[in-house]
């Protein structure tokens, strides 16, 4: 028998109509923030950052492809990996299906990530995606929006990331939960926490780059589309560990 509470329809009613009440609450609150975010001054972006793309060398604004607006997903693959961030996978697995409902809302949705195109083209076929993905290999595009750092910055600390300085951290300082999902993407972990993940927005007006938005950690919850179900399931997130896989790798259900 169910050690979780039971009771009549009526019960179940009038609690569920008290929760709506919170609900409403929280969506008016998620688009004051939304409003928020809009509100936030813009930062011109002068520097020519350069990506490889499927169609060739591009340019920051050659990644607006005519919108207005670009989204970037920094996507957790660096140049030792030999296969994309199981958690990024998982986040970007949605991006397919909506990246082209944003295309025709003026808004150009990107990944970029700093292993060589000629990886990420690999790996994106694998996983059966269609969305673009650039390489901002030799740039300093990633370090600039601080989801990338040196080995030098590492074992020093101070780098920025959501918003707040990073500890310095040795090769032998490596949480084991960072080495064991090191090890799916076929490097160790001190490698794999060189990169972070996160997401920046850009605006482009009378031909002039802007930087609007960042979020980086648990920032991102909402663009992981597989916990927005979870938290309308009976058990909800329900997690001990890391759980998810590459899609690819789960066994048969």
């Amino acid at each position: 028998m169910t050690s979780h509470p039971t009771g009549t329809r009526e019960d179940w009613l009038a609690a569920r109509l008290e929760l709506l009440q919170a609900e409403k609450e929280l969506t008016r609150q998620s688009d004051a923030l939304a409003q928020r975010r809009q509100a936030l001054p813009w930062v011109r972006v002068d520097k020519d950052y350069r990506f490889d793309t499927d169609e060739g060398p591009a340019s920051l604004p050659d990644l607006f492809n005519g919108c207005s607006q670009l989204l970037v997903y920094h996507f957790m693959f660096g140049p030792d990996f030999a296969a994309g961030c199981p958690s990024c996978s998982m986040i970007a697995d949605g991006f397919n299906g909506f990246a082209v409902h944003l295309a025709h809302h003026d808004v150009m949705l990107w990944a970029v990530s700093r292993a060589p195109l000629a990886k990420l083209k690999t790996y994106k076929k694998r996983m059966g995606w269609t969305f673009p993905w650039a390489s901002s290999a030799g740039s300093d595009f990633n370090f600039d929006f601080n989801v990338s750092i040196t080995e030098d910055q590492q074992r020093k600390g101070g780098t920025e990331y959501n918003y707040q300085p990073s500890p310095a951290r040795s090769a032998a300082d490596v949480p084991p939960k960072a080495a064991q999902v090191a090890s799916t993407c076929g490097t160790d972990g001190a490698t794999f926490m060189r990169d972070r993940p996160g997401m920046s927005a850009f605006v482009c007006e009378d031909g002039v780059i802007y930087h609007t938005y960042s979020a980086y950690a648990r920032g991102l919850d909402g663009l992981w589309g597989s916990y927005q179900w979870l938290d309308r399931a009976p058990k909800g997130r329900n997690e001990s560990g890391m759980w998810w896989r590459r899609h690819d790798e789960y066994g048969a259900h």
